[in-house]
Order: C-alpha cells, then sequence, then structure tokens
C-alpha cells in the first residue's frame, strides 16, 4: 500500500480520491474488529503513524498542482480526523470490557473456604464471665442485665446508701449529670430485678463498672463485676455459704475451702468477706511467708456476701402486702479481673485493657 502512496501523481485525481475513502473504510473496519488493545494501536500505527499510510498521502501532496491540492488534503485529513475518533471510541469500548472482564475473574466467591481461618477468641475477661455463669446456672440461676449509665437512686439510695453515707465516699463517681450516674457496681441490679418480678427470685448479673480510681497493677477505673441474688422463703445464711462453696470448688478446682469473715455492706445484713485458701497450700515444698499472692496468710479474699438488708425489700414492695411470709434473701458480688488475675496468675490488672495481642493470644 505504500508503494501505491508513491504513484498517486500518475493517477487522475478523482481515482486518487476514491482510493483514500477505500483506504479510510478499510482502517474503520479494521479498528471495529481490533479484539485487543495492542491489535487497535498496530492499526493506527499502519494508518496514522509516522510512515504510516496517511502519513504519507500528505507527505505527496507537495508533488500536485496548487488546484489539486487543497481537495486532496482535505479528504485526507477528513478520513484520519474519522479514523482518530474511531480509534478513541474503539479504546474506551476494549478498556471497559476488559476492566469488566478483570472483575469477573477476580470476584471473590464468599461461599468457598478461606485457605487460612483467622478465628477471633473471647477476651480473657468475657471468658472468667461465662465460666462464673455457667456454675450458677447449674444451680438454676438466671442471668439479668442492667444498664451500665444509673439513676443515683438507684446506684445509692436504693441500696441503702443514703446522701451521707460514709461509702459515698469509698465509691468516687463518674456524674454524667446530677442525678445520672456511671454504676458504681452491679449491685443495682438486685434492684432493678426485683422491681420488674416478684419472689422467688435467682439471679446473676455481670458487667462493667466504675469508680474514680488511680491506675496501677491492681486498681482500674473501669472493671467487671458479678452480682448475685437468691431471695425466696426461709433463705438462710447457710444457704448463701454452700451456694459459695460449690461456686469455689468448681472455679478453683475441690481441694479449695472458704471462710466467711464479718464485714460491712450498706445492702446486707448481716455482711462478710469470704475468702479462699490459698493455692500455695497446695504444694508441700513452699513454705508459709513464701507465697507473693497472699503473703502468707494462706487465705486470699475473693468476693462480698451477706443477707439482703430488709429495707431493700421494702423499697421494691417486697414487703408491703403480708409480713408473714418471710421472705428472706442472699447476695453477692465478686471482681472478675480479680479472679482472672489469681486463675491465670495475671500480675497486672492493666493488661486487661491494653489490647496487646501478645497478651490476648494467650488465652
Amino acid at each position: 500500500m505504500h508503494l501505491w502512496v508513491r504513484n498517486l501523481k500518475s493517477e487522475p485525481i478523482s481515482s486518487i480520491l476514491e482510493k483514500i475513502k477505500t483506504v479510510g473504510q478499510q482502517a474503520l473496519e479494521q479498528i471495529q474488529t481490533a479484539c485487543t488493545l495492542e491489535g487497535l494501536d498496530q492499526v493506527r500505527i499502519f494508518f496514522l503513524g509516522k510512515k504510516g499510510v496517511f502519513s504519507l498521502i500528505l507527505r505527496e501532496l507537495e508533488n500536485f498542482s496548487s488546484i489539486d491540492r487543497p481537495q486532496l488534503g482535505q479528504s485526507a485529513n477528513l478520513w484520519k480526523r474519522k479514523i482518530q475518533q474511531a480509534l478513541l471510541e474503539k479504546k474506551e469500548e476494549l478498556q471497559e470490557f476488559l476492566f469488566q472482564q478483570a472483575i469477573e475473574n477476580e470476584k471473590v466467591d464468599i461461599t468457598l473456604p478461606s485457605k487460612f481461618q483467622h478465628q477471633g477468641k473471647e477476651h480473657l475477661i468475657t471468658q472468667t464471665i461465662h465460666r462464673i455463669i455457667e456454675i450458677f446456672f447449674s444451680l438454676g440461676f438466671d442471668v439479668a442485665s442492667g444498664p451500665e449509665v444509673e439513676t443515683e437512686y438507684l446506684n445509692f439510695e436504693a441500696l441503702n446508701i443514703s446522701q451521707d453515707h460514709p461509702a459515698r465516699e469509698m465509691q468516687d463517681s463518674f456524674f454524667l449529670t446530677k442525678n445520672v450516674v456511671l454504676r458504681t457496681q452491679t449491685s443495682c441490679a438486685q434492684i432493678r430485678a426485683m422491681q420488674q418480678q416478684s419472689w422467688p427470685i435467682r439471679i446473676v448479673c455481670a458487667g462493667a463498672v466504675y469508680r474514680r480510681d488511680d491506675e496501677d497493677p491492681t486498681h482500674s477505673s473501669l472493671f467487671h463485676q458479678l452480682e448475685g441474688l437468691w431471695v425466696d422463703q426461709n433463705i438462710q445464711m447457710s444457704d448463701l455459704k454452700g451456694v459459695l462453696e460449690f461456686w469455689a470448688k468448681r472455679m478453683f478446682g475441690n481441694q479449695v475451702r472458704i471462710r466467711f469473715r464479718p464485714s460491712y455492706f450498706p445492702f446486707v445484713e448481716p455482711g462478710a468477706e469470704v475468702d479462699i485458701s490459698c493455692f500455695c497450700q497446695l504444694y508441700a515444698n513452699q513454705s508459709k511467708g513464701e507465697c507473693r499472692i497472699c503473703k502468707g496468710s494462706q487465705w486470699i479474699e475473693v468476693l462480698g456476701a451477706g443477707m439482703v438488708h430488709p429495707e431493700l425489700f421494702k423499697r421494691v414492695g417486697y414487703l408491703k402486702e403480708n409480713h408473714d411470709q418471710n421472705i428472706r434473701g442472699f447476695a453477692f458480688g465478686m471482681g472478675i479481673e480479680r479472679l482472672a488475675m489469681l486463675l491465670y496468675q495475671i500480675p497486672d490488672i492493666r493488661y486487661f485493657f491494653q489490647g496487646d495481642l501478645r497478651f490476648l493470644s494467650q488465652f
């Protein structure tokens, strides 16, 4: 075809115009049949490149007379623009086709199993809560819940903690408004449960609690508690001891013993601190005074408990109708982080909240 271009000056102008038209149509046909970007680019180079057909045609125009040159140049440039427009449209079409093809080929079948199963794990705090709840569930306790943002009344007054009560100073609180506070203990779940249902009632409630505190290896402003409540007729302190002894043995092993020490809590009467025997007693080669946990006392404090104060029953309406039903109950509360630290020998409570996978992946 290039040789044909060089012989243009030997032909009449009408024949040359017809050949330019034929070449232009051939270019358009080859553009439409191109199926790859590489093939399309070869068409462009052949017809519009520096040594392409239309470049040679325009270069040969200087050999024609000034009368024929404008007509031939106009025809050649017209077809050149048509070819350029067709190339642009075809390129966009091929790019869109290739893009859709790539999407189709790279589409992920979400029903296929992954090559590597990255399974998440429950946080150690959650694991400990579930372990405790499972034990009490086997004793017939139901699981209750309560909000972390609580009214001042339910967090304090309803639990027999008045405005001037010394316990208020022990629990420096986070107040959101004048009468709304982040709960300082899960004990307020007792009141909510008794307000919502009549006795008999047997529940446990776990969740986060908040107190203003300086953070150190054993203290945090955020921690977790689990509260237990059992209200029925003729409930006695011996029932409380039996339940907690069963829990302690399931939690720490059959060798563990428990003991009650008299203590004061506003919402129970009488109240007690509950200790478990230290693990160091299980090892014959570990003498007294060497244990870092119990510091030689052989006992570890784990929770507080007691018989529900009658004032709480009055405030929820349990004692209004019949005083002869002998309604009594017990309650207990334990710190989840403290129990987890004992179970897994964790020296610093702050590890639970730092999100360090090197620590969390161990459990």
